[in-house]
C-alpha cells in the first residue's frame, strides 16, 4: 500500500467576507436519484414529543426552499435558522479558532464559516480537491478526506499549509479497474485518542463481493498507526461507512448505509414490503477485526443489539459466513434512512441531549413511502448508545415530498447544533433555550 506520498495540490487560501450566496443546482456526488417537489408542512412520525417551529431565514437567504415558510420538529423551547446557504454543503469540523468548515465535494473546495455579529464570512481554505468530504482535527493538525486519499495540513492563523497525503491511491470513480463505476467514493476521517487515523472506503455497490479482496479492501474502515505507516483494515464488511466519530471513551463508531433490494429469507424473493423495512442501518462499535458482515450477513431486528442473519442471495447455505457466530449490532435506524455525518457532543447541550450521538439521516430514495430525513440523536450512558430519538424532524410532508435533507449536525462553541443540508442548500443554527 502506498502511504506517506506528497502531492503538491494544497488548496489556495482566498480572502473573501460575503455572506454565503443562493442555492445551486449540481448534482449530489453520492446520490443521481431525483426527488419529489418541495412541501412546507411536516409530518410527525418519527419525531414524537417535539414542538413545530418556523425555521427563521434572513431576508438575504430567503431563495427556495425558503421563499415559502417552512417548519421544523424540534425540542420545546428550541429555535432553528437558517445560517447560511451555499451549493451542497456536507460534513463540518470546528477548527481551533472557531472558525466551521464545510466541505464540498461538488466544487472541489474546504469552505470556512467566521462567525460574527452580523453573520457567518465566507472563504475558501482549501481548493482543487477531488471531492472533498469527512474532516478532523487533531490540535491544529486538520485532515482531509479526498475521494482517492487522506491529506494532512498544518491550520495556522485560519490558513490550512504545509499540505501532505498520507494515505494515497485510494479507490474513486478514477480508478481504472473500476472504469467508473463506484457508488460510494466519498470517504470520512476521524482522528483516534492515541493519534491513529481512520478513514472509510465505500463499497463499489450494492453487492460487489469482489471489494473485499480490492487492494486496498474497499467496504472497510482503515486505520494509520500513530505516527504513520501502512494503513490497514480495522472493520471490514461495512458496506458505506459514511458516519465515522470518536465516542467520549474514546472507541470508535460507524454508522453504515447497509445495501438495498435484499430477498426475504423466508421465501427467497425480493419482496417490496420486506425491502421497505430490511435491512436496518448499523450503528456500530468497532474494535480491530470487527466484521459487520457485508454482503453475505445483514443485521436483523432491533433496534439494539441486532443478530446478523445469513443473506440468501450471497450466502445461501451459510458457506460465505458464519452470521450467527458475528457479535450483534449495537444500535439502529431504520432501513434506507441513509446515515451520513456523525459525531459526538458530551457537556454542550441541555439534558436529555447532553451526552449522546449526532447521525444526519438523509432519508431514503428506494421507500415507499420514503424514510424521513432527520437529525437524530442517540443518547450517551456508561459507553453504550441508547435507542434513536430524533432531535430535529419535519423535513418532509405526509405526501413524501421534502424541502430538506440534513447531512451532519456538529455542536458549536455557542452551544447551539449546526446543520448542513444538501439539499436545501443551507447550513441551520439549532440553538436550545437559553440556560
Amino acid at each position: 500500500m502506498r502511504v506517506w506520498l506528497r502531492r503538491n495540490r494544497i488548496g489556495a487560501c482566498l480572502a473573501s467576507v460575503a455572506l454565503l450566496a443562493a442555492c445551486s443546482t449540481a448534482p449530489d456526488p453520492q446520490s443521481t436519484s431525483p426527488e419529489p417537489p418541495p412541501s412546507a408542512g411536516p409530518t410527525t412520525a418519527s419525531a414524537q414529543g417535539l414542538s413545530p417551529v418556523p425555521v427563521q431565514v434572513p431576508p438575504d437567504m430567503a431563495q427556495g426552499p425558503f421563499d415559502e415558510p417552512r417548519q421544523a420538529l424540534v425540542p420545546q423551547g428550541w429555535t432553528m435558522s437558517v445560517w447560511a446557504r451555499m451549493p451542497k454543503p456536507r460534513f463540518a469540523a470546528w477548527a481551533p479558532d472557531g472558525v466551521l468548515l464545510i466541505s464540498v465535494p461538488s466544487t472541489g473546495e474546504v469552505v470556512a464559516l467566521r462567525p460574527t455579529d452580523d453573520g457567518p464570512t465566507r472563504s475558501v481554505l482549501l481548493k482543487g480537491l477531488d471531492q472533498p468530504h469527512g474532516m478532523a482535527f487533531a490540535g491544529d493538525t486538520l485532515y482531509v478526506a479526498e475521494s482517492d486519499q487522506i491529506d494532512v495540513y498544518d491550520y495556522i492563523d485560519g490558513a490550512a499549509v504545509n499540505g501532505r497525503t498520507v494515505m494515497a491511491g485510494l479507490p474513486d470513480a478514477d480508478s481504472q479497474d473500476l472504469r467508473g463505476s463506484y457508488h460510494h467514493a466519498l470517504k470520512s476521517v476521524v482522528v483516534g485518542e492515541d493519534g491513529a487515523v481512520y478513514f472509510s472506503i465505500g463499497s463499489r455497490g450494492n453487492i460487489t463481493a469482489d471489494d473485499r479482496d480490492a487492494d486496498p479492501p474497499r467496504a472497510t474502515i482503515m486505520r494509520i498507526p500513530p505516527g504513520g505507516g501502512p494503513a490497514e483494515a480495522f472493520a471490514t464488511g461495512v458496506r458505506n461507512g459514511t458516519g465515522l466519530a470518536i465516542a467520549p471513551d474514546g472507541s470508535v463508531w460507524t454508522a453504515v448505509n447497509n445495501r438495498d433490494n435484499v430477498a426475504n429469507p423466508e421465501t427467497g424473493e425480493v419482496d417490496p414490503e420486506y425491502v421497505d423495512e430490511h435491512p436496518p442501518e448499523s450503528v456500530a462499535r468497532l474494535t480491530p477485526g470487527r466484521e459487520l458482515g457485508w454482503p453475505y450477513c445483514n443485521p436483523d431486528g432491533g433496534p439494539a443489539n441486532m443478530p446478523l442473519i445469513r443473506d440468501v442471495q450471497t450466502n445461501a447455505d451459510g458457506s460465505r459466513m458464519d452470521c450467527e457466530s458475528l457479535p450483534p449490532i449495537e444500535q439502529s435506524l431504520g432501513a434506507h434512512a441513509a446515515p451520513l455525518g456523525m459525531s459526538f457532543t458530551e457537556g454542550v447541550l441541555p439534558e436529555p441531549y447532553a451526552s449522546g450521538a449526532l447521525i444526519g439521516v438523509h432519508g431514503s430514495w428506494n421507500r415507499e413511502p420514503p424514510r424521513e430525513p432527520e437529525v437524530a440523536f442517540f443518547a450517551w450512558r456508561d459507553g453504550e448508545l441508547g435507542n434513536q430519538q430524533t432531535l430535529v424532524g419535519g423535513f418532509q410532508s405526509a405526501d413524501g415530498s421534502r424541502w430538506g435533507r440534513p447531512v451532519a449536525a456538529a455542536t458549536g462553541p455557542d452551544g447551539a447544533v449546526y446543520i448542513t443540508d444538501d439539499y436545501a442548500d443551507a447550513v441551520y443554527r439549532l440553538a436550545p433555550p437559553p440556560r
